[in-house]
């Protein structure tokens, strides 16, 4: 009697576990081949019971016996992991099956290669980078030395770009060699350095409200929540006062959140108080060249940086790019080529970058609103996932 409860308890085990593995179809709609696109799977889309722990799960190319790499992301912070991330290569006009089971990736990367930290060794920035590109921006502590009169301090909403040259994390070594004297990340000694002035611009991606031909800011973030960092996707929060914008309260949050193989930060702008937000590209001294699709929902700012060049772009989702204004003036650091992005429910998203000419494949204008092109018509027509058992 013990045998048979022993071997019928193994069984039911079998078929729990067998029935929580899962067939998924990938499909890609374009005529491109498609790689460094995240496929986000949650508990739901699986199919798979309210118990099931999307961290015991892997993901296999089906076709080649290949594991590929996952992450897991609790992003409402209640301990649970809510989506499984993924990163299928796929070519052009063709569909791929991968298992999606519970099992353990043999060969899963140990490199944080998407990561973001709060900083207070120096000041108080929040800092975020993946494998090509690195940006920072600043705290309520940058603000009040700048409004004390305490040098040190940065009073700016705007998003430094940080220009990395190498595929490894840079963020806490630059820091580090910053704070204890031994270096300095202004200065280039083979992996990149911060060249790229943003003062009281919008930098790469920096929101404004424009109130009767006047563009309004917010001042330095107030609060930030780190959600997670990992091989695929590093995101966090960050909250802003309340401000006001010619007699129009504004609340503002930004979801931002970087994904390996990207040159562009996603951003998710929470905000009430208006109907439209600009999103900024500065433009610096004025010496470069800008471009614009407002069909395909891309703005781009090609110009000289030191002995180098950069590109600066910035994406919106078809439909919500309602019109741009190459903002020129002869005020300090506030010439910016704006995008102009309709907020829904409160709710405004666009991704944002860069690409250097010395960190990056991009060598020419040409070349950036290629990517940023392309970028735009995939963000359009992403991955189609279908669940075959």
């Amino acid at each position: 009697m013990k045998k048979h409860l022993f071997i019928i308890t193994i069984l039911a085990v079998h078929f729990t576990a067998f029935s929580q593995n899962k067939t998924i179809t990938i499909s890609n709609n374009l005529n491109v081949d498609r790689e460094f696109e995240t496929v986000e799977l949650t508990k739901k889309s699986l199919g798979l019971n309210a118990n099931s722990k999307l961290e015991s799960y892997a993901v296999k190319d089906i076709a080649s016996n290949t594991f590929i790499e996952t992450q897991t992301v609790d992003n409402d912070g209640d301990g649970i992991a809510d989506v499984l991330l993924f990163q299928p290569k796929i070519k052009a006009s063709s569909k791929q099956d991968f298992e999606v089971f519970v099992g353990t990736n043999p060969s899963a990367s140990k490199v944080v290669n998407c990561y973001s930290r709060f900083v207070p060794e120096r000041t108080d920035d929040y800092a975020w980078e993946n494998n090509k590109v690195a940006f920072r921006t600043y705290g309520p502590v940058a603000q009040k030395m700048v409004e004390d009169k305490i040098p040190g301090g940065t009073l700016t909403s705007g998003i430094d770009a940080w220009l990395k040259r190498v595929d490894y994390p840079i963020i806490n070594k630059w820091y580090e060699k910053a704070t204890n004297g031994t270096g300095t990340y202004h200065k280039d000694t083979g992996e990149g350095l911060d060249n790229f002035h943003v003062g009281d611009s919008r930098g790469v991606g920096g929101i404004a409200v424009k109130v009767d031909g006047k563009y309004y800011f917010s001042k330095n973030f107030i609060s930030w929540k780190t959600i997670t960092t990992g091989p695929i996707r590093t995101s966090f929060i960050l909250t802003y006062a309340d401000w006001d914008a010619k007699g129009n309260r504004i609340t503002e949050s930004k979801l931002i959140s970087l994904d390996y193989g990207s040159q562009l930060s996603r951003f998710e702008i929470n905000i009430t108080g208006t109907k439209e937000i600009a999103a900024g590209l500065t433009l610096h001294e004025k010496k470069g060249a800008i471009g614009t699709n407002l069909k395909e929902g891309w703005l781009s700012y090609w110009e000289p940086i030191d002995d180098s060049e950069i590109g600066t772009g910035l994406v919106v989702p078809k439909g919500n790019l309602i019109s741009f204004d190459n903002h020129v003036t002869d005020e300090k650091d506030l010439s910016n080529l704006y995008g102009n992005i309709s907020v829904k429910n409160n709710k405004a998203i666009y991704y944002v970058g860069f690409g250097w000419k010395k960190g990056s494949p991009f060598q020419t204008k040409q070349e950036w609103e290629k990517y940023l092109s392309s970028f735009a018509e995939k963000i359009n027509n992403p991955l189609i996932v279908k669940v075959k058992k």
